[in-house]
């Protein structure tokens, strides 16, 4: 330690000696590592919400757990990830530009729907001739009694039509949901054709073929509007709109009216078949004939299978397995039953909720009947009250729109939200502010049809718009529900509501008004408390 330092070989002695460089700052002076490494990935850090997400950030990245030890003096990613994320605050940034809304939709085309939904009663003004005759034991005339039950029986076999076919559409397979309107549209012209036939007693036989033609119209038009060509439909339905418009201002002969109404429904029933006519040729593979029997309940569609089993089947949870064709021992019984059990569990519930939709489609057409009707039908004197029934079906226009404002609303609430008591508060509000809006389209809708109709009841009387605006609380609530996927509990209430109408219908108890009033405000109290408590989960807002 006491000797010289030593100098470069042949260097003169005036040479300063070799001494090392000192280094400017001591390793304790440098910044820390972690810091510098937190302001560099700023706010990535800054918008996790959980460590493991810095974690995940830092591995992709690249780094190591020897490199972590190495710069950073900590044992793995996820220890250097929590220190990262108690260094950095919290911040979550919004994001640029206005936010994804899944929900918006225009109000122009809702309106037309609900103009379709209305332009088909204007084939009763051009039937009136068919529909005539004596009042029967319901106090209407004769032609109009299979009219109206072959209209129930549409209404409930396509709500669940549509719901079968709508569910097939959500997931991507419209083959399966064109095959299920090609199946399931004839059986349901036939089965209302036939109630229509058992339910006409002293009608006439115009009078039932009018109701096999608006079987027929409900099925094609059903088609239609799940393929969404409403304004397809709108055209098909021109001939019955320039006939009924024409007959307010001149008499039209029985035989024009007739040729205007199968005019419309052939084209109607046309359109619906082309739209559904794709899918024989796909499942015959070209041939009309194999495509024809493969829509057969027996038989497997030749080629028609594919990633998801036969064609407009899902596969099972089994199907598509490496080992889901070998062989092996054979089960005996029990196991054979076992079998048969986990590949019932297994398979998808493709039946599941349809009767319900069914439900609600009978007893909300029975609610607006007895709107419409109830005077006529309790045996008074007076003009049914058609009105209502026009202002609760041009109402549908508003009322799907404001399910999607109300869609778009909870989406905005839960976005902005920071807590279950704040999210429920911003779901009720759009409720309430959607609900009361659909009420004063309504209540105009109700006011502009009994001014406009000749005859009709008072559009003024008290007992009647509050039945009128409850029936549509009852409506709204339920569609509601419905988009929720809530659809049992409200077929339930709908459908008790229909039965307690018609219990005091039979009975003759109480004014026909005041029963009215009575059983929508139950009702439409009952729907909007399971309104209210499905739109308070989060979850349910998926």
């Amino acid at each position: 330690m006491s000797g010289s330092l030593r100098t470069q070989p042949g260097a003169h002695g005036a040479t300063r000696p070799l001494v090392p460089n000192q280094r400017r700052s001591t390793s304790w002076g440098k910044p820390d590592p972690i810091d510098e490494l937190a302001a560099e990935l700023g706010e990535s850090v800054t918008a996790a919400v959980h460590p493991d997400e810095v974690a995940a950030l830092l591995e992709s990245d690249g780094l190591s757990d020897d490199q972590i030890r190495e710069r950073y003096g900590v044992t793995d990613s996820f220890a250097l990830a929590e220190a990262l994320f108690e260094r950095v605050d919290r911040g979550y940034p919004e994001p640029e530009g206005p936010a994804h809304d899944p929900w918006r939709i225009g109000l122009i085309g809702c309106l037309l729907r609900g103009v379709v939904f209305a332009l088909p009663g204007l084939g009763y003004v051009l039937a009136a001739p068919l529909l005539a005759g004596p009042r029967g034991a319901f106090g209407l005339p004769a032609g109009t009694v299979p009219m109206l039950a072959g209209a129930l029986c549409g209404w409930t076999w396509n709500q669940g039509l549509a719901h079968r076919a709508y569910t097939w559409t959500g997931l991507g397979d419209r083959t399966a949901a064109r095959r299920a309107l090609l199946v399931g549209t004839p059986a349901g012209v036939l089965l209302g054709s036939l109630v229509a036939l058992a339910a006409a007693g002293s009608a006439g036989r115009g009078a039932v073929a009018f109701a096999a033609g608006q079987s027929g119209y409900l099925g094609a038009a059903t088609v239609l509007l799940v393929m969404g060509r409403e304004r397809t439909l709108l055209a098909a339905l021109a001939p019955v709109t320039a006939g009924a418009v024409v007959t307010v201002f001149h008499p039209v002969p029985d035989p024009v009216r007739v040729a205007l109404l199968l005019g419309s429904l052939a084209a109607v029933a046309l359109l619906g078949f082309l739209e559904v006519a794709p899918v024989v040729r796909e499942l015959g593979e070209g041939s009309w004939g194999a495509g024809l029997l493969a829509l057969l309940p027996w038989r497997n569609p030749r080629g028609g299978a594919g990633p998801s089993g036969r064609a407009g089947e899902p596969r099972t949870a089994s199907a598509g397995r490496p080992d889901a064709g070998k062989s092996g021992p054979a089960p005996g019984r029990s196991g054979a039953l076992a079998a048969r059990l986990r590949a019932r569990r297994s398979a998808p519930r493709r039946h599941a909720g349809t009767l319900a939709y069914a439900l609600f489609g009978l007893g909300s057409g029975v609610l607006v009947l007895y709107a419409a009707l109830g005077d006529v039908l309790t045996g008074a004197r007076t003009a049914a009250a058609a009105p209502a029934a026009v202002a609760l079906t041009l109402s549908m226009g508003p009322a799907e729109w404001l399910l999607f404002r109300f869609r778009s609303g909870s989406l905005a609430g839960l976005r902005s939200s920071t807590s279950a008591r704040g999210f429920r508060r911003a779901a009720t509000g759009a409720l309430l502010r959607c609900l009361t809006g659909y009420l004063a389209a309504l209540l105009v809708l109700g006011l502009g049809a009994s001014a406009l109709w000749p005859h009709a009841p008072a559009a003024a009387d008290g007992v009647r718009l509050g039945g009128l605006l409850l029936l549509g609380v009852v409506m709204w609530t339920g569609l509601l529900l419905q988009s929720f996927g809530a659809v049992t509990g409200t077929a339930a209430v709908v459908c008790a509501a229909a039965l307690a109408q018609t219990a005091a219908l039979a009975t003759h108890t109480g004014d026909s008004h005041w029963v009215g009033l009575i059983v929508y405000g139950a009702a439409a109290g009952a729907q909007t408390v399971l309104a209210r408590a499905r739109i308070g989960k989060a979850t349910a807002h998926r």
